[in-house]
């Protein structure tokens, strides 16, 4: 089983979020994603907000520094 990760800081946000998070398995990664998706940035979980996380999984463990392309 391979870590994954999904990371704020990859998407521009008007927050300019630095939340990044991580999981053994992609519903573990998923639910905790909806949730900071739902609570802070106030989007409504539905099936489209659930692909479209889905699609930002990245395999291994978040960088400690921003990412490049990153707009922070």
């Amino acid at each position: 089983m391979t870590r994954k990760y999904i990371d704020c800081r990859e998407t521009p946000s008007v927050s300019n979020c630095t939340v990044a998070l991580s999981a053994d398995s992609d519903q573990e990664l998923l639910e905790a994603a909806v949730q900071h998706a739902v609570a802070v940035h106030k989007h409504e979980d539905t099936p489209e907000l659930r692909s479209a996380i889905r699609q930002h999984f990245r395999e291994g463990t978040p960088p400690v520094e921003t990412p490049r392309h990153a707009h922070a």
